[in-house]
């Protein structure tokens, strides 16, 4: 697939679809971007299991409260009992997005275009399966991560990430992480961003975590053009973060999509709805980088398998990583 695939400059140039977007380029368009890792890469990702150590990439449900999110919240549990030997549970209240999760294609629309290949507002419902969260479900994504430990490389160079002002990461904050790291992509891999970002959030106390809510300033990607340029040329098939938005919030003052949209110069319109690409956001990679730093080895098998709810905008992440 990798030589049939337009770079993103020449994505840019299309005028049979949305400038900069995938569409209608992907043999099975539910899947976006996870397209890219298919058998062959699954087969690859066995190269990084060394140990057979897993590590668990998800935080509790209820670890984010209160959270950055203006609406999500954990569930309530309630344990109900048929009889004295037999018990069940309801979770009342659940946003599938409030923990760590995966961000579905029908998650966000490109302004003046619409949903991710043209799918029109109308099949972007309750009930509608189109762009659902369970297209990586029933294939879930898999094959070989790669972590970028962006918060130990900046600790050792002298300059932790900043994440009370929500400090922007460009481009180059990742590339010359994997330099140091001596990390290779390969098309198809899965990136991993390890920023810190979440174990800093949830070390607050409650009246700093309301602060820092309250600021809505977080830790992420800069938007450019260039970090996009990046990421579609180098195939990756998922991009999964442990900050809250993956991209910095709010937007970087210059982002260059402050005038393309309803979206405050995000690029969630650009990574979802143009190019198809799964995020993963608040995903618990702490431990992981930490084993990665022992070992001097930044690579892993990893599986993403969403829950299987037809129409989801978005699911837990239920990632593994194996070592």
């Amino acid at each position: 697939m990798s030589d049939t695939i337009p770079t993103y400059d020449r994505l840019l140039l299309r005028t049979d679809a949305p400038p900069g977007s995938s569409w209608g380029l992907f043999p099975d368009p539910e899947r976006g971007m996870a397209n890219f890792a298919g058998p062959e890469q699954v087969l690859r990702g066995r190269g990084a299991i060394r140990s057979g150590t897993a590590f668990n990439l998800d935080y509790p449900a209820d670890a984010f409260e209160p959270s950055m999110s203006r609406s999500r919240r954990p569930p309530a549990q309630t344990v109900t009992s048929a009889h004295p030997d037999s018990f069940d549970d309801v979770w009342d209240g659940y946003w599938p997005q409030a923990s760590s999760h995966v961000d579905g294609l029908r998650h966000r629309r490109a302004h003046g275009h619409g949903f991710y290949n043209g799918v029109p507002d109308s099949s972007v419902a309750a009930g509608t399966p189109q762009l659902g969260v369970q297209a990586w479900a029933e294939k879930p994504i898999a094959g070989r991560a790669v972590l970028a430990d962006v918060a130990r490389h900046r600790e050792d160079a002298g300059r932790p990430i900043d994440h009370e002002g929500g400090e922007p990461l460009t481009l180059a904050d990742i590339t010359s992480t994997l330099a140091a790291q001596r990390s290779s992509l390969e098309p198809g891999d899965i990136l991993l961003l390890h920023t810190g970002w979440a174990d800093w959030f949830l070390g607050l106390d409650p009246a700093h975590r309301a602060a820092a809510k309250a600021r809505r300033h977080t830790t992420g990607v800069a938007q450019s053009t260039e970090f996009l340029a990046w990421l579609w040329d180098s195939h990756i098939a998922l991009l999964g973060t442990d900050t809250f938005a993956v991209e910095a919030l709010p937007a970087s003052p210059d982002s260059p999509f402050r005038e393309t949209g309803e979206d405050g110069g995000m690029m969630h319109q650009e990574l979802i709805a143009k190019l198809g690409c799964p995020l993963g956001e608040l995903w618990h990679l702490a431990e992981l980088a930490s084993e990665c730093a022992r070992s001097g080895l930044y690579d892993a098998f990893l599986t993403v398998k969403p829950l299987n709810l037809p129409g989801a905008v978005g699911s837990p992440a239920n990632a593994t990583a194996i070592v």
